[in-house]
């Protein structure tokens, strides 16, 4: 039953993604600006731009175009430039209309800053945000309670970009103690590397650490209240023990959407953030690509962010029925 509950889940994935490309590249046939005027320019003769137009594929009719699209994100595809022929291998996603490179290679090259930044971003916020959750149900109607619920409230508030402005001009302009972000790696400079992501992940982290302090608080004075945490405080169990065993556990579990989730999100780029502090990963490619109106770039971001989404849903599904013995996906209860 457990397989079977797994290949459902898979193909409903598969079903998904499936749709999210059609309905992506529908979009951006219908509505995006005509590829061959945007790469030769509003000074071409018709004729050029018809050539161009048959160099690129876009002259044929929409199903066809899709059904070679798709295919090329398997088998690949070839694609005319002139004179010459140009293999784009699988899975290809086309050619930048800015820089010509191909948009797997622009987005794998790219990926690996992002996912430092989500990976930084997330630990910090479930740290922060379900402690300082914790703390709060536990000392609730007092006064730390009270500070924990309005810094949640200032971090949920407070936005991005202005977050990021201003720890940037605090602690790189003015006091110093932190370097201009530069795009290096680990293994280059560790320290430098570091202090190059800090900022950036303390801006990403602070408003989820915000939404999870509240949820964390309210699903723990929830879990507090049930019967079997009473009965373990009636059986003379410490307080470090009902909490830590009985209340937690339960309190927790629906975090696991969320990180999920959210961590998918990141993964498909934090436009700003990287925009603000320079780094070079799949949200500052897809923000340059928006600016310059790059259609195979923005159309790979799309389609690669929505992936993230739906694999992260369908690992979500699969890991909470372990987390949580109760549910039992496409079972009867």
């Amino acid at each position: 039953m457990k397989a079977i509950i797994v290949l459902r889940r898979l193909g409903l994935a598969v079903i998904t993604l499936f749709l999210v490309t059609v309905f992506t590249y529908a979009i951006f046939f219908w509505l995006s600006p005509d590829p061959a005027v945007q790469i030769c320019g509003q000074t071409c003769t018709p004729e050029r731009i018809e050539t161009i137009r048959e160099q690129l594929g876009v002259d044929r009719p929409f199903l066809e175009q899709l059904w070679t699209f798709i295919t090329g994100l398997f088998v690949g595809r070839s694609m005319e430039s002139g004179t010459s022929v140009i293999e784009c291998a699988a899975p290809c996603l086309g050619y930048s209309f800015q820089t010509g490179q191909q948009v797997t290679t622009m987005l794998v090259d790219r990926f690996p800053t992002t996912l430092t930044l989500a990976i930084g971003a997330c630990i910090l916020w479930l740290v922060s945000g379900v402690l300082l959750g914790i703390v709060a149900a536990l000392r609730r109607h007092t006064w730390l309670d009270g500070a924990i619920r309005l810094g949640a409230l200032v971090g949920i508030a407070l936005p991005n970009y202005f977050v990021a402005l201003l720890l940037q001009y605090i602690f790189v302009v003015q006091l110093g103690v932190l370097p201009f972000p530069q795009n290096v790696t680990f293994g280059q400079n560790p320290s430098l590397w570091f202090n190059s992501y800090l900022l950036a992940w303390i801006v990403l982290a602070m408003m989820y650490a915000a939404m999870y302090t509240r949820i964390t608080r309210a699903n723990v004075i929830e879990t507090m209240s049930e019967n079997y945490v009473r009965t373990a405080r009636a059986k003379g169990l410490s307080q470090r023990v009902v909490i830590g065993k009985h209340a937690l556990r339960p309190a927790l579990t629906p975090l696991v959407t969320l990180t999920g989730m959210d961590f998918a999100a990141l993964l498909g780029g934090a436009l700003i953030t990287e925009t603000v502090f320079g780094l070079n990963g799949i949200g500052k490619m897809a923000r340059d690509a928006i600016s310059t109106n790059d259609q195979p770039v923005i159309m790979g971001f799309t389609l690669v962010a929505a992936a993230f989404v739906v694999i992260a849903n369908l690992v979500i599904d699969l890991l909470y029925s372990v987390l949580d013995p109760r549910v039992r996906t496409g079972e009867s209860r």
